[in-house]
């Protein structure tokens, strides 16, 4: 197939290409490179035979020429992480929202039918909770008051109780907690509602805390796997915010390119007006905390420092329940957390 990837510069889109090439498959690569990721406006080195343009998914001609003889897209480019505050919400809106929204109306009008689409695990906010009493409930919004008194596990919204974390599937119910995950949120439905109009077919693949080789240094957007890096790159300790003892599910970026090579696959079997989601986790829940100390173990850096700081749009416990993946698409992770941690810490961060 020929494959447009957007964002195809970017930490996972990259990774994405180079398994896409050498699958076989015809690589375009559209990205804004913008300052934010790539300060020095250079195109990174992709594959032979990749072609490579640079443009902005929010300029309806720069994306109706880049989808000529396209037989898929994989739509990756997004302004990602949770962001420094609520200035950045126009910026969020405009590159996730307003950019798949050109995108989808372009695809439309050149016929260009199949769609893989990055979501993320955000859109769940908080993860899967039970109750001793009340069953499966949906914690309230955290309050900086119990945040402040070093309260970080969220309650029982009925009775107060300690609620014990669980997986959480592809059909609980979105709940975005910051302005990143309403944006990613977004693009699911207009991908959904494209679909439908058109006859498209589209799989959204939920990504987890994505880590490994070639991710951003040095970023207030980046994920916490990133920070960490940065931090031990620059001699210093990681700083954990809470006690560290939020739960994640850290898959490595291979792993996450894999799942794109098996839902482009899939995607044109799906029935015409169909749009369907799929988390992609590695199946091993580890908290931040250990993330981290295995990580400055692996690099030989300096131990990790649990400050009891904290933000506000970050959420306790969220980790994946990926069997659909796996049952559906006959997706298996191959990075063990163990590897991950120890590549990851002596490779090459981009600048």
């Amino acid at each position: 197939m020929r494959i447009l990837v957007t964002g195809g510069a970017g930490f996972i889109g990259s990774t994405v290409v180079r398994a896409l090439a050498a699958a076989g498959h015809e690589v375009r690569v559209l990205d804004a490179l913008l300052p934010a990721v790539h300060p020095s406006g250079v195109m990174p080195v992709l594959p032979d035979g990749v072609e490579a343009r640079r443009g902005d998914v929010r300029d309806a001609a720069v994306v109706g020429r880049a989808l000529e003889g396209v037989d898929a897209v994989c739509h990756q480019a997004a302004m990602v992480g949770l962001g420094l505050d609520l200035d950045d919400a126009p910026d969020y809106a405009a590159c996730n929202d307003l950019g798949t929204a050109v995108l989808l109306a372009a695809m439309a009008r050149s016929g260009v039918r199949r769609l893989v689409l990055a979501g993320s695990m955000v859109v769940y906010g908080e993860g899967r909770y039970r109750c001793p009493a009340h069953g499966d409930v949906a914690p309230g919004p955290r309050r900086p008051a119990a945040l402040d008194a070093g309260r970080f596990e969220p309650p029982c919204p009925h009775c107060g109780a300690e609620l014990g974390p669980g997986l959480v599937a592809e059909d609980a119910p979105a709940d975005p907690r910051n302005v990143y995950a309403a944006t990613k949120l977004a693009q699911e439905h207009l991908a959904a509602a494209w679909a439908r109009a058109c006859g498209g077919r589209v799989l959204t693949l939920r990504y987890h805390n994505v880590y490994g080789p070639g991710m951003p240094r040095d970023t207030p957007y980046a994920g916490v796997a990133s920070l960490f890096r940065s931090a031990l790159a620059r001699g210093e300790a990681p700083r954990v915010f809470e006690d560290g003892g939020q739960r994640r599910d850290f898959v490595h970026v291979r792993d996450v390119a894999d799942a794109n090579l098996a839902a482009l696959a899939a995607v044109g079997d799906r029935p015409p007006g169909s749009a369907r989601a799929y988390n992609v986790g590695s199946g091993e829940v580890r908290t931040v905390g250990a993330m981290a100390e295995a990580l400055a173990a692996a690099h030989g850096g300096p131990a990790p420092v649990v400050t009891g700081e904290y933000r506000l749009g970050d959420v306790r416990h969220v980790t994946a329940d990926s069997s659909r993946l796996r049952a559906e698409l006959g997706w298996r992770p191959r990075v063990s957390f163990a590897d991950g941690m120890v590549e990851f810490a002596a490779a090459p961060q981009r600048a």
